[in-house]
C-alpha cells in the first residue's frame, strides 16, 4: 500500500493556554520516523518535546529620555565621526597597504576603504602628491585602492590631483572616464576645482565625459552661488565652450557635427553659468541652413537658462 511505501513521516502535536489574551504556556510532542526499509519494518523514530512558559508580564518599559541638545536633525546619508587626530601621508600609505594584503570580499576590506576615503579629506595637495608617487602601486588582482578612493574624497586637493593625473596620462583610459563622472556629484565644488579643471575642456583629446563632468560641477557650483556667470573661473569654462559654436554652429561633417552636438549638450548642462551664450545659441537655432540636428540641440541648451534671459523667438516657452 502507499503507506508502506511512505519512508518519513512526522507528527506535531501542541497544546496552548492562553488567558486574556496572553499565551501564557505552550507545550509540543513532535514525533519524527524515518522507515529505510519499509517492508522489513526497520527505521528510526525520535521524540522531541518542547514547553513555553510566561514567567512576568511588564506593565511599563521603562527607557531614558535623553538631553534633548543632544538630538539634530540630519539627512540618512551615512556619517563618520570626524577625526580629531591630525592625518598624515605615512598613515594612509599604510592603509593602502592594509588593502591590497586584506580580502576583496571582506568586511574588512569595506571598513578599510571608507576609512581610507576620509583619511584623504584631511590630506593638502602637497601631501596627497606624495601619497601618490608611493602608493601607486597595483595590488595582486590588478586593483589601485588610491585611484578609486579619490573620486569619493570630493575635496579640493582630490580633484586637483585627479586632473594632473588626467593631464599627465598616468592612469588608464577607464580610469579617467571615472574621474570625470565623478565630478557630477561633488555636493560642494569650489571655484579652484573649476579652475584647476577648464583647461582640459581645450585639449584634443578632450572626451563626451570631460565636457558633461566639467559642466555639471559648474553647474552645481551656480546653484549655490549667485551671479556665478560673473566669475572669471566659470566664464573661462564657457568662453571656451563657445569657441566651438563659432559665429553660426557651422559643421563640414559628420566629425564636426557629432563635436558641436556635445558641445551644445555641455552648454545646457551649465544651467545658469550658460545665460551668456543665449544669443549664439538663439542664432544657432533660428539659421534654417543648419542642420535640424544642430537646431534642436541648441535650443534644448536652453533647458536651464533662466526664462528672462530666453530670446524670443525660436526659443522654447518658459510657461509649462
Amino acid at each position: 500500500s502507499q503507506s508502506e511505501q511512505q519512508i518519513l513521516s512526522s507528527q506535531l502535536e501542541c497544546v496552548q493556554s492562553i488567558r486574556d489574551g496572553v499565551l501564557e504556556e505552550a507545550k509540543c510532542t513532535e514525533s519524527d520516523r524515518v522507515r529505510l526499509f519499509p517492508q522489513q519494518g526497520s527505521g528510526a523514530e525520535t521524540h522531541t518535546q518542547s514547553a513555553l512558559k510566561l514567567l512576568q508580564v511588564e506593565t511599563e518599559t521603562l527607557y531614558s529620555k535623553g538631553d534633548p541638545e543632544d538630538l539634530y536633525v540630519t539627512n540618512i546619508l551615512y556619517e563618520r565621526e570626524v577625526t580629531k587626530r591630525e592625518v598624515t601621508g605615512a598613515e594612509v600609505a599604510e592603509l593602502v597597504w592594509k588593502l591590497c594584503l586584506a580580502h576583496s570580499a571582506s568586511y574588512e576590506t569595506a571598513d578599510l576603504f571608507m576609512t581610507l576615503v576620509f583619511e584623504l579629506r584631511h590630506l593638502s595637495f602637497e601631501a596627497l602628491r606624495a601619497l601618490w608617487q608611493r602608493s601607486a602601486f597595483k595590488c595582486r588582482d590588478n586593483w589601485q585602492p588610491l585611484i578609486d578612493a579619490l573620486p569619493s574624497c570630493a575635496t579640493e586637493a582630490c580633484v586637483v590631483l585627479m586632473k594632473d593625473l588626467i593631464a599627465s596620462g598616468e592612469v588608464e583610459e577607464d580610469k579617467v572616464e571615472y574621474f570625470f563622472w565623478s565630478f557630477a556629484f561633488i555636493p560642494n565644488p569650489t571655484l579652484g576645482m573649476i579652475e584647476s579643471l577648464a583647461p582640459l575642456l581645450k585639449s584634443p583629446r578632450a572626451s563626451q565625459s570631460c565636457f558633461l563632468g566639467v559642466t555639471a560641477l559648474v553647474h552645481r557650483f551656480c546653484s549655490v552661488h549667485s551671479s556665478c556667470d560673473t566669475v572669471p573661473a566659470v566664464q573661462n569654462v564657457m568662453r571656451t565652450l563657445g569657441k566651438f559654436l563659432g559665429g553660426n554652429c557651422t559643421v563640414q561633417d559628420s566629425e564636426d557635427l557629432s563635436k558641436l552636438q556635445l558641445v551644445l549638450k555641455a552648454i545646457g548642462n551649465a544651467g545658469l553659468a550658460a545665460a551668456p551664450l543665449a544669443p549664439a545659441l538663439a542664432s544657432c537655432a533660428a539659421l534654417r541652413g543648419r542642420p535640424m540636428e544642430i537646431r534642436l540641440a541648441a535650443i534644448q541648451a536652453f533647458r536651464r537658462v533662466p526664462c528672462p534671459v530666453r530670446v524670443s523667438g525660436a526659443l522654447p516657452s518658459c510657461h509649462a
